[in-house]
């Protein structure tokens, strides 16, 4: 399990969640920044908790349970309605009837709809609306929404029928045409047992065209119950595997040459190479829990914030390595999932940080604050640097001199974050108060403070955009788009089956990226319409939850990254174009 621990001698706030270590097989990932002040103090581990296992919530509540029934996939939910629609059917007399409904039973799997109700309706020359006039405790605007649905799915079933004809004709012609050339290869016949192997052997493989077209057909139909559904391809390019922790943050640096940076509970900060995953540099010179890392917009320098109550600030200066091909593991968005382990981890069979340099001591220590600090970043220019700390506020800096300049204060609770404006001085801090707070410095001689009321639990996170917008995320499941002029309200609003935790804006195309507790990656517009939701599988995705995202626009490789409690990081290249195009 992540360290957690405070400064020395310092007792931090009650843990935002506990350790569970039995989560079953199949359960939500384990932890949430919520609890990251838990994790993010420094010193000792707690005793008898395992390494990296699923924490709770403080409240009570498990991240880590039994899915949400409301986020069960929208086309079983509509099979329960047609099931009674069955059963509502008039029963057909004589054998047909009887042939039916025996291959019905042994057919009794999800994708057995096959020319469904409706259709079955039109064939016994029942009317729709005697199917409609039938006794149900159904509202007819939802009848007639399922009667829709089970048309849709008849149309598409009957265009995948008129495809299996067609390939039926290919299987036909490719065994004739084989019993033809069979009797004339180099002047001499084939046994009848040759040709019987080889078509056999080319009637498989058309078998398993078949089969494959069957399934892509079916998945196609079950998607089209999703809200919105997204055909864009997300690659997962490159795993950054090599902490003995979770993993809390990840940045990405903004100078040549661009490098990637994860903090995390083991007390370390990693730099990787993006093209080869390999680790460049680590730094260690924190004595508890990494909680953010974030670089300087002009220089080889990097911000780390820690559970030791302190910031620091470090240099640092890397070769990057020979970039190596990439396996292709493309897979489509919103692909059918299969459920992982909790225990299903990346395996570290040696330390992959031992080999690369290691910084010890860095150049500015920041210190002020009398709790955890739990973020960092820069001020545009990078002269300042913001931190927030669970002592319930953020302090500004001076870089050079590492002077206070400006104590922020005001929230009633622990701050979970804090991020600054990428073009004008303004900061704002994200609290377990359940608001966020927008500070203004462009003044020097005043700084004003605004308050955002909109959440009802944590904001984990709160980021600008280029323009005058501030996007929200919070344990309430909830992410909120706010435009700066009119702070009474959200401009859109975006529900969630899963606690949010620290969330990135594409600044370019605006698309919002969303790591979840329950251990998903999910891609939202600024309007609120749901893009695409990353890949995740045995093979492939994060195991535990998702602790953070961040966007690199430019780099052609990867433009997007994650991070999570399965201790790695992982690199994706989204296609933004096809994602803008679905929309």
């Amino acid at each position: 399990m992540a360290s957690a621990g405070s400064g020395a001698g310092e007792s931090p706030p009650p843990p935002r969640s506990s350790i569970n270590s039995s989560a079953p097989t199949g359960s939500r990932a384990a932890g949430s920044l919520r609890h990251s002040p838990h994790r993010a103090a420094a010193g000792t581990r707690r005793p008898g908790r395992p390494p990296a296992a699923p924490p709770t919530r403080a409240d009570g509540r498990e991240p880590g349970g039994v899915e949400d029934p409301r986020a069960s996939p929208p086309l079983l939910r509509q099979e329960r309605p047609g099931n009674h629609l069955l059963e509502v059917m008039p029963t057909e007399s004589g054998s047909c009837s009887t042939a039916r409904q025996a291959k019905q039973k042994r057919k009794s799997h999800s994708l057995s709809i096959r020319r469904t109700n409706s259709s079955e309706q039109e064939r016994t020359g029942l009317p729709r609306e005697m199917l409609e006039g039938q006794d149900s405790k159904l509202p007819s605007s939802v009848r007639s929404t399922l009667l829709e649905l089970f048309g849709q799915i008849e149309r598409e079933f009957e265009n995948l029928y008129i495809e299996n004809l067609e390939l039926r004709r290919e299987i036909e012609t490719l065994n004739e045409r084989l019993a033809v050339e069979g009797q004339a290869i180099d002047g001499a016949e084939l046994s009848k047992g040759q040709l019987k192997t080889k078509a056999s052997h080319s009637t498989s493989q058309l078998s398993q065209k078949l089969k494959t077209t069957y399934k892509a057909s079916t998945s196609k139909i079950v998607s089209s119950f999703k809200t919105t559904t997204s055909r864009a391809v997300c690659q997962l390019v490159k795993e950054y595997i090599g902490h003995r922790d979770g993993i809390w943050d990840v940045s990405v640096a903004r100078t040549q040459p661009v490098v990637l940076g994860t903090a995390s509970a083991d007390h370390t900060a990693l730099l990787w190479s993006i093209e080869t995953g390999r680790c460049l540099v680590k730094y260690s010179g924190h004595v508890g829990s990494v909680n953010s890392i974030k670089f300087h917009p002009s220089e080889q320098l990097a911000l780390t914030a820690s559970g030791d109550q302190t910031a620091h600030i470090w240099s640092y200066a890397v070769q990057l390595p020979t970039p190596q091909p990439v396996a292709d593991t493309t897979q489509v968005c919103g692909e059918d999932e299969v459920e992982c382990s909790d225990k299903d981890e990346p395996d570290v069979d040696a330390d992959v940080s031992s080999d690369c340099p290691t910084i010890r001591v860095p150049l500015t220590s920041l210190k002020s604050h009398q709790g955890v600090v739990i973020a960092a970043d820069w001020l545009v220019g990078g002269k300042q640097a913001v931190t927030a700390s669970w002592d319930r506020t953020a302090n500004l800096f001076d870089v050079e001199t590492a002077e206070l300049v400006h104590a922020l204060t005001g929230h009633d609770q622990e701050l979970t974050h804090c991020c600054t404006h990428p073009t004008q001085r303004l900061v704002v801090t994200s609290s377990r108060d359940t608001t966020f707070r927008l500070w203004d410095f462009r003044d020097p001689s005043i700084h004003s403070v605004n308050v955002f009321q909109g959440h009802t639990d944590t904001v984990t996170s709160a980021v600008f955009t280029v323009g005058d917008n501030v996007v929200s995320g919070s344990d309430d499941r909830t992410v909120k788009v706010w435009d700066l002029r009119n702070m009474r309200s959200p401009i859109a609003t975006i529900r969630t089956d899963s606690a949010i935790n620290r969330i990135n804006v594409c600044v370019g195309q605006k698309i919002i990226a969303l790591p979840h507790d329950n251990r998903q990656v999910r891609l939202f517009d600024m309007s609120g319409v749901r893009l695409a939701r990353l890949p995740r599988s045995s093979r492939q995705g994060h195991r535990r939850m998702v602790c953070c995202s961040a966007w690199s626009e430019d780099h052609p490789m990867c433009n997007l990254f994650t991070c999570g409690f399965d201790r790695q990081a992982i690199g994706w290249n989204i296609n933004i174009p096809a994602l803008l195009q679905e929309k």
